[in-house]
């Protein structure tokens, strides 16, 4: 695709970042107006949040990309803006949250359904940045779905090839999830919590499905080609989300 939006004067506007940085503004204008909202949430508090976040999200996501593949590790690369693994950016931010939630005596469960959404709205901007730097590519295909990369400067391989669209596929997925938590919101919800269990089972579940059709062999496998790493973290996730659904019904109830 087209890794580099633009270049101007020496400085080069990169594609995937373009796009994470939409994601964030996005997804702090959603989290100042539902986080006020639901929980009183303050602009300051909102921003200092999304700092946390951030800084937790770019260290477990490089630390899980060079558990999965140690031999690329360097000081230079640790700070490049490539290279991450989205379990390990969630992983670290979820505990980075909690201790802010607490800190500032929010309520946690009404924070985690907005973070949710909030998480949705970044992390699809984010696949979309994925298809045009070429990363997080798939497999080749003969269907009609296939997409062909041809800019050497991309990470997709093989070029030339065509290519499942797993970057889009992903996005659009996430997209559906969101507006399903949205409706949830709206008229289904039961209990406080009860967004953010959803959206940690179904996009496992999504995640997991999507993972037969990656062709970046390079992010590991636990059980060599049928279980990679974020397969087996998923399973981990289902697993958490099953255990904890009915307690947080159970104490978390809504009236309406």
């Amino acid at each position: 695709m087209h890794p580099k939006l633009f270049e101007l004067g020496g400085i080069t506007l990169y594609s995937y970042g373009a796009f994470i940085a939409l994601g964030v503004l996005l997804g702090v204008a959603y989290l100042v107006i539902q986080g006020k909202k639901d929980v009183g949430l303050t602009f300051d508090q909102a921003n200092t949040l999304f700092l946390i976040i951030f800084i937790s999200a770019f260290v477990g996501g490089k630390v899980f990309f060079y558990f999965e593949n140690p031999g690329a590790f360097s000081i230079r690369k640790f700070f490049s803006g490539n290279g991450f693994v989205f379990y390990g950016s969630f992983l670290f931010a979820v505990p980075a949250m909690l201790w802010f939630f607490k800190k500032h005596k929010l309520d946690a469960y009404k924070m985690l359904d907005v973070m949710a959404v909030v998480t949705c709205i970044v992390h699809m901007f984010g696949r979309i940045g994925c298809f045009m730097a070429g990363c997080c590519y798939g497999i080749p295909t003969d269907s009609v779905l296939g997409v062909v990369f041809t800019d050497a400067a991309c990470k997709a391989r093989p070029l030339d090839t065509p290519l499942v669209p797993t970057q889009l596929l992903e996005a659009s997925f996430i997209f559906i999830v969101m507006i399903g938590l949205l409706i949830i919101k709206r008229r289904f919800q039961k209990f406080k919590g009860q967004l953010f269990l959803i959206y940690l089972g179904a996009y496992a579940v999504g995640r997991s499905v999507l993972e037969i059709y990656r062709g970046d062999v390079e992010r590991g496998f636990v059980i060599e080609n049928w279980l990679s790493h974020s397969q087996f973290i998923a399973l981990l996730i289902l697993i958490g989300v099953a255990l904890v659904y009915k307690n947080w019904s159970a104490r978390n109830s809504i009236k309406r």
